[in-house]
């Protein structure tokens, strides 16, 4: 999968290709037919990819009024209308009352996503009630293990895993092809929760676990000594003990 070039951050979904990584599309299955949330969406390109590859309606939620002008042009571009591609500014924790629909078959949210959230108990709590009967939830997100480790070769511990206290930059949401174009300074900068705080508030919140995956691949060089693959994924060198960069969630509501 080619990345788009800083110069046409769009070129990849121009091309007809899109921005889901393999595990993922595998992790969620079939999406034909389906209605799915994507909470936030960045600038849509991965929810115009679900769209893609067959969900009958995809709705992107971002605070970012840039980022959703951006999303809403490009669906556009793509000849989808708004009864396949919609996109909503507003908060995520107002999603309940910003989204067209009240519940939908897939909520997807990741990429860096979680980090901007202080509240993973209202996060979990909002993200939940708008899972349909007999649908889940698919989180996909940075491993906060990963974040404990030196920025140069990720093979040395040098921050505490369990406090967190806020980041400056985090390279899933600074770069790529969701990044945010219109951050916020005055944010506080990023807070990575570690994982039992994440599936804890899901399990409280009503759904039902159905696996925990870890993942030895970042969509990122965030270090140094990471080689890129075929599949567009950086890994550490093959001589190297790895440790997981990316954790995957899936989570659901009984039919």
């Amino acid at each position: 999968m080619d990345s788009p070039t800083p110069e046409d951050p769009h070129g990849a979904d121009r091309a007809g290709e899109d921005v889901l990584r393999d595990f993922e599309v595998a992790e969620v299955g079939d999406v034909t037919g389906r209605t799915l949330l994507h909470l936030p969406c960045g600038t849509g390109l991965g929810t115009l990819s679900w769209a893609r590859r067959g969900a009958a309606h995809v709705v992107g939620l971002d605070p970012s009024e840039q980022a959703v002008e951006t999303a809403r042009a490009l669906a556009a571009d793509l000849g989808l209308t708004q009864d396949r591609a919609a996109f909503v500014a507003a908060d995520v924790y107002d999603a309940a009352e910003a989204v067209p629909d009240r519940a939908y078959d897939v909520v997807h949210t990741g990429g860096g996503a979680l980090r901007r959230l202080p509240d993973v108990e209202r996060w979990a709590e909002t993200a939940a009630a708008l899972v349909a009967p007999g649908g889940f939830l698919y989180l996909v997100e940075p491993h906060p293990l990963a974040d404990a480790l030196d920025d140069e070769t990720g093979s040395r511990i040098v921050h505490d895993y369990f406090v967190r206290e806020h980041f400056v930059r985090d390279p899933w949401t600074d770069t790529g092809p969701d990044a945010d174009p219109d951050p916020d300074p005055d944010s506080g900068g990023e807070r990575a929760h570690p994982v039992g705080e994440v599936v804890t508030a899901l399990a409280r919140a009503g759904l039902r676990i159905d696996f925990l995956h870890e993942h030895d691949v970042s969509p990122v060089p965030r270090y140094a000594v990471l080689q890129r693959h075929e599949d567009g994924c950086y890994r550490f060198p093959a001589d190297r003990p790895r440790v997981p960069l990316t954790y995957s969630v899936k989570a659901s509501r009984p039919a």
